[in-house]
């Protein structure tokens, strides 16, 4: 796992074996974040980092730029790591909460610039997220939210739908405020 742009482009991160997590792909990583660049200025943003796991998304989001953000896993050893690697690294605009994602949803209240998350694929919860984070508001007017999934799953079919992006068994969908 790489850094693959910004402040810390090049930043090789090797997270324990044991972490329950299934990190992005550098491969789709790079791609979703060529395709970021031609639609929203980094810089400054605010971002949720859904289902964060190993940090591998909130870590790119930190060395554009980005203002906040804000890492959400259930798992407490992959909270840990990224504390720790954020601390590592100087990377004091990341903050970490370890917490069910379903219910930090229904709890939450700030908006965001742009929401990512990349739930385990087998959950079968996947499209209640576009539903939640739009009923609840949680996106800033022109605010995106990526939703990474397996590439056999369509999430079309919701109103804010986008785009969809396939690489390989993974796939991105995007949606717009």
């Amino acid at each position: 796992m790489r850094i693959i742009g910004g402040t810390l482009k090049g930043l090789r991160l090797n997270p324990p074996k044991n972490l329950p997590v299934r990190p992005t792909t550098d491969l789709a990583k790079e791609a979703l974040f060529n395709i970021l660049q031609n639609q929203i200025e980094l810089d400054g943003i605010k971002v949720l980092d859904l289902f964060c796991g190993t940090g591998n998304i909130t870590y790119e989001f930190a060395s554009r730029g980005a203002q906040q953000v804000i890492g959400v896993d259930r798992s407490m050893q992959c909270i840990n790591y990224v504390k720790d690697t954020s601390r590592q690294h100087g990377l004091s605009q990341i903050k970490t909460f370890k917490a069910d994602i379903f219910k930090y949803l229904q709890l939450e209240t700030d908006q965001y610039d742009l929401i990512f998350a990349d739930p385990p694929y087998d959950m079968n919860q996947i499209p209640e997220i576009p539903k939640i984070i739009f009923e609840r508001n949680l996106l800033l007017p022109g605010g995106l939210l990526i939703v990474e999934h397996q590439s056999m799953q369509n999430l079309t079919n919701h109103p804010a739908f986008t785009e969809y992006r396939q690489y390989g068994h993974s796939s991105f969908s995007f949606f717009k405020n």
